[in-house]
C-alpha cells in the first residue's frame, strides 16, 4: 500500500492523567498498523514519554509543528505536541482541571485539523468526564463536544464490535431523562444516521432492528405506551422512505438476533441497553486478571470520520504499563478502513 493510500489520522492522546497515552503508544507500536494508515499523535511529548517509560517501549515519533510540516510528513507516526501537560502537575490517576484542559485541547485541534481536510479522520484515546466539569468544559463527552465544534446537532454514539453494531438514541443521561428523550422524531434520526453509516462502512441494503424502552417492548402498553406511541411510529416512516427496518422488539431478545445475523445493526434507546450488550460481547478476561476490549465507538452524523476506544481512562492502573490497547487498535483500523472508502 503506498503513502497515497495510507489515511493520516489524527489520534488523541486523551486525558493525559489516565490510560490514553499508554493505550496510543501500545496501539502504534504495532507495525501492521502502519501498512493501513499514517498516525499524527496529538498530545504532549512528556506524557507520552512518561508512558513509554512506564511500558518499557521506545517511542520516537516524527515532530512537526505546522500543518505545512503535516501535510509534508510521510513518516508512519508524527507528533504534533501542543506542550499542555507538565507531568509535574498533572499527577496519574487523579482528576484535575488542567488535565480536563489539556484532554479538551486536543480534541479541538484534531476536530480542526478534520474539517480542514489535513486529516482524514479522528481516533480519540479516553477522557475523563469529572476532569473535563473541572477544568469547565460545557460537554460531557466526546460526542457532544465534536457534535458543537463541527456545529452539528443530530449525533449518534454506535458501538461496533466485529459485525456487531449497536446505536443509541440516548446517551450520558439519567435513566429518568432518558424516557422522557425518546421521541418519535430522535428516534427516526438515529435510525438514518445507522443507515447512513452503515452504507458507508459498504452494506447496500443495511438491515436494522430498532429496540424496544419497555420490558418486551411495552408488551401491547402493558408496561408503557413509549413503543406505541413514539418508537413504532418512528419504524413506520423509516419503512415508508424505504429503509429496511424491524421493530420495536423487545431488548432482551434483539441483540441475540442480531447477533445470529438476523440485522446489520440495532438501534437502542438507552446507554446501557446498548453498552451492555456490546460490552458483554467485546471484552474479554486477560490473562494475569483484568479485561480486554475490541470495541469501538463511532460517532454518527459528523461531517468528519470519529472513531475512539469504548473504554474509560482506568484511573486504578493508569502509568503501570498494563494497560490493553486492543481497543485502540480497533478504532485505528476502523477510522482507516472508513477514511479508505470514502476517499476511493
Amino acid at each position: 500500500m503506498t503513502s497515497e493510500d495510507r489515511p493520516l489520522l489524527a489520534v488523541t492522546m486523551g486525558d493525559p492523567a489516565g490510560v490514553g497515552p499508554e493505550v496510543v503508544i501500545g496501539a502504534l507500536a504495532r507495525r501492521s498498523l502502519h501498512e493501513e494508515c499514517r498516525a499524527l499523535v496529538i498530545g504532549d511529548s512528556r506524557m507520552l514519554a512518561r508512558a513509554a517509560a512506564a511500558a518499557g517501549r521506545r517511542f520516537k515519533p516524527h515532530a512537526v509543528t505546522t500543518v505545512e510540516e503535516i501535510d509534508r510528513c510521510t513518516s508512519a507516526v508524527c507528533l504534533l505536541d501542543l506542550a499542555n501537560a507538565d507531568p509535574q502537575h498533572i499527577p496519574l490517576a487523579e482528576v484535575s482541571a488542567a488535565a480536563g484542559q489539556a484532554a479538551a485541547a486536543y480534541i479541538r485541534k484534531a476536530a480542526e485539523l478534520a474539517q480542514a481536510g489535513t486529516v482524514a479522520a479522528v481516533v480519540t484515546a479516553p477522557i475523563n468526564k469529572e476532569a473535563l466539569r473541572v477544568a469547565g468544559i460545557p460537554h460531557p463527552g466526546h460526542t457532544e463536544m465534536l457534535a458543537s465544534l463541527c456545529g452539528v446537532r443530530r449525533v449518534a454514539m454506535m458501538l461496533v464490535h466485529d459485525d456487531m453494531r449497536v446505536s443509541h438514541v440516548t446517551g450520558h443521561v439519567s435513566l429518568r431523562e432518558a424516557c422522557e428523550l425518546v421521541s418519535q422524531e430522535r428516534v427516526i434520526t438515529v435510525i438514518r444516521l445507522t443507515h447512513e453509516a452503515l452504507r458507508r462502512i459498504g452494506l447496500a441494503v443495511p438491515r436494522i432492528a430498532v429496540a424496544g424502552l419497555n420490558p418486551h417492548a411495552g408488551e401491547s402498553g402493558l408496561f408503557g405506551d413509549e413503543e406505541i406511541c413514539e418508537i413504532a411510529p418512528a419504524v413506520e416512516q423509516a419503512r415508508g422512505e424505504g429503509l429496511e427496518v424491524t421493530g420495536p422488539l423487545p431488548p432482551d431478545s434483539v441483540f441475540a438476533r442480531h447477533r445470529a445475523g438476523e440485522f446489520d445493526a440495532v438501534v437502542a434507546m438507552t446507554h446501557d441497553h446498548g453498552h451492555i450488550a456490546v460490552k458483554t460481547v467485546g471484552f474479554a478476561a486477560k490473562r494475569g486478571g483484568g479485561l480486554r476490549s475490541a470495541g469501538v465507538n463511532v460517532t454518527l452524523g459528523l461531517p468528519i470520520i470519529r472513531t475512539s476506544v469504548d473504554h474509560g481512562t482506568a484511573f486504578d492502573i493508569a502509568g503501570q504499563g498494563t494497560a490493553d490497547a486492543t481497543s485502540m487498535v480497533a478504532a485505528i483500523r476502523l477510522a482507516a478502513s472508513m477514511a479508505r472508502r470514502q476517499g476511493s
